[in-house]
């Protein structure tokens, strides 16, 4: 089966002047895109051609009639043409199975998320480390 050659409209990106190798591109290789599309930021990019997605959304609570906030990681093929940073946001879209836990791609770049280093580091800050978490525990046994 021959892949169609279109400029990716379907996607709302255009043929980049840059070209890759990476067979699981959807712009450059052979990779078709399907299904569901969201935009979210790039939390992590320490695996390779991998990248960790995060977005927010509303949960409803039938008992108390009132929304949550909760977040949802995914991860995410990032092509070397798209090559995503740590808190740029993307577009992301649903493709095949490209290994074991990633079934979405990077398909364009939208921005750069405001405040993303600060946001991060008052993530980190406020997690209990495992030091004191024993102290805790220890003072509040006796």
């Amino acid at each position: 089966m021959a892949k169609k050659s279109s400029d990716n409209t379907e996607m709302g990106t255009k043929t980049s002047n840059q070209k890759c190798s990476d067979i699981k591109c959807p712009i450059h290789g052979n990779l078709s895109v399907r299904g569901r599309r969201f935009d979210g930021t790039v939390v992590s990019t320490d695996m390779r051609k991998t990248a960790v997605i995060e977005f927010g959304r509303l949960y409803f609570l039938q008992k108390f009639e009132r929304y949550e906030k909760r977040r949802t990681k995914l991860k995410v093929h990032n092509p070397d043409c798209i090559n995503a940073k740590n808190g740029d946001i993307v577009l992301i879209m649903e493709c095949r199975p490209l290994s074991k836990t990633k079934n979405f791609v990077i398909v364009k770049k939208l921005g750069v998320a405001k405040g993303f280093k600060a946001k991060m580091e008052a993530r980190q800050s406020a997690m209990v480390s495992i030091d004191k978490k024993e102290e805790i525990q220890t003072v509040g046994g006796m």
